[in-house]
């Protein structure tokens, strides 16, 4: 097929764009930019072999959207972009609001104008907010707590809407956990702009020399070391997953939702310590006063992408850590030269 990739130039997009390649599909990706490098792009065609199709333009120019449509002849979508910082959400709701849900208004419309209606949407975790109790699965009432899930949270509304409204649509939810690693290349990875927002980004720049320590948030939760627990989840299996997703829902009409994660917690010590095992020396952190809004601890049932997909996740935490550890290592400032 010929899959357009929004956001395919980020971290968890070019994996998945190299996924696709890999299993032979044909790759058109939208970005803006924004946060992420075409340099992504150009060492996905060199470890595939086969290149994308790049397009630069912001889901909320409309017209232009619509011009990539009026190009090529696509037959479903993957759909990443968007803003993702929950700190920065709660600053800038006007921010994520406008970005997120119009660019996803206008993606769907161009698709429904050009008959394309099969979509997987990176959703996330974050929608099941702080009432559920854990393991979070599907069929659990959502409700998140900030601009940035609730964008997630809306986006999936619409994307349910229609699905009731029109029976042709292909709809797959996918609520992921936390990413990390790399392909296990070294050449391509997560490379944030400004500070981390995520623990694995930010212990990697500590190892590299970029940042002088880390700042652990709270060392005194209900946990096994006191620190919070988190699913981790290698961005190799995830980006499987929405091949796997897009496979599924492209064969059965109607609106599916999955967890992919895997259905266990790693706390923040444990992560830290598997990375320092990566990388052969100890890493200096600091435990510090708790991060309002952080939940003790979250995990997945993944049981249901097992059971309808045949995926579950195949990448230990060392081995996340030794691949984000030679991404870092081999690309100190990411995707920059310095």
């Amino acid at each position: 097929m010929r899959i357009l990739v929004t956001g395919g130039t980020g971290y968890i997009g070019s994996h998945t764009v190299l996924s696709l390649l890999e299993s032979g599909h044909e790759v058109v990706v939208v970005d803006n930019l924004v946060n992420s490098s075409e340099e992504s792009l150009r060492r996905v065609g060199e470890l595939a072999g086969r290149t994308a199709a790049f397009h630069e333009l912001d889901l909320v120019d409309e017209s232009a959207l619509e011009s990539v449509f009026d190009q090529h002849s696509i037959d479903a979508v993957i759909h990443f972009a968007g803003l993702k910082a929950v700190g920065e959400s709660v600053q800038e709701p006007l921010s994520y609001y406008y970005n997120n849900i119009v660019g996803t208004l206008n993606l769907l419309r161009a698709m429904d104008k050009h008959g394309v209606r099969s979509i997987v949407f990176s959703s996330s975790a974050t929608v099941y907010g702080e009432h559920n109790p854990i393991p979070y699965v599907e069929k659990m009432e959502i409700g998140a707590n900030n601009p940035y899930g609730r964008t997630k949270e809306q986006i999936e509304d619409i994307l349910t809407d229609l699905g009731a409204a029109d029976e042709r649509w292909h709809i797959a939810l996918l609520r992921y956990f936390n990413p990390v690693g790399a392909h296990p290349s070294g050449k391509i990875g997560e490379d944030p702009q400004g500070i981390p927002n995520n623990l694995v980004p930010f212990i990697a720049q500590v190892a590299v020399g970029r940042r002088e320590k880390l700042m652990v948030f709270g060392g005194d939760y209900d946990t096994p070391d006191g620190t919070c627990l988190r699913d981790y989840i290698h961005v190799v299996d995830l980006a499987q997953g929405h091949v796997a997703a897009l496979d599924y829902v492209s064969a059965r009409p109607g609106v599916h939702r999955w967890n992919l994660g895997s259905g266990k917690g790693t706390s923040v010590l444990e992560m830290l310590h598997a990375f320092e095992q990566a990388v052969g020396r100890p890493l200096p952190y600091e435990i510090t006063g708790r991060r309002s809004g952080d939940l003790p601890a979250f995990w997945a049932d993944a049981s249901s992408a097992l059971a309808d997909l045949s995926w579950s996740t195949t990448k230990s935490v060392e081995q996340m850590c030794e691949d984000h550890w030679r991404w870092q290592k081999n690309n100190p400032f990411g995707y920059r030269q310095s």
